[in-house]
């Protein structure tokens, strides 16, 4: 399946756990890691972690599973890499202080929530 499409997949997942500011970012040709990233934010540490379950649940539906993942309890933030995207589920805090849109502001948002 194509680089966008598994991003909606991905959003489409973390918005069916209440995820805030969904947005995907087109990251082709400014990353050499990722064609796209998928970051959202949840209220509670139990909101990420529903949502990254989620998401990791569609994805599997399409048997697309992730090469990597990092879940450290209580960081508020959790990363799925699909090669293609990355997904960022993040506390609210965590994504206000890391600001990854602004980070990687070169990409083009495709898709947001707001």
């Amino acid at each position: 399946m194509e680089g966008k499409k598994l991003a909606l997949v991905a959003a489409n997942a973390a918005e069916d756990k209440k995820a805030e500011n969904v947005l995907i970012l087109d990251l082709q040709g400014i990353s050499m890691v990722t064609d796209y990233f998928v970051i959202c934010s949840g209220n509670s540490l139990v909101q990420v972690k529903a949502i990254a379950e989620s998401v990791e649940e569609k994805m599997a539906e399409i048997d697309c599973f992730p090469l990597h993942q990092r879940k450290v309890k209580e960081s508020g933030w959790i990363l799925l890499d699909y090669g293609e995207i990355i997904v960022h589920v993040m506390h609210k805090e965590e994504r206000d202080f890391y600001q990854l849109e602004k980070l990687w502001g070169d990409g083009k948002i495709i898709f947001t929530s707001e």
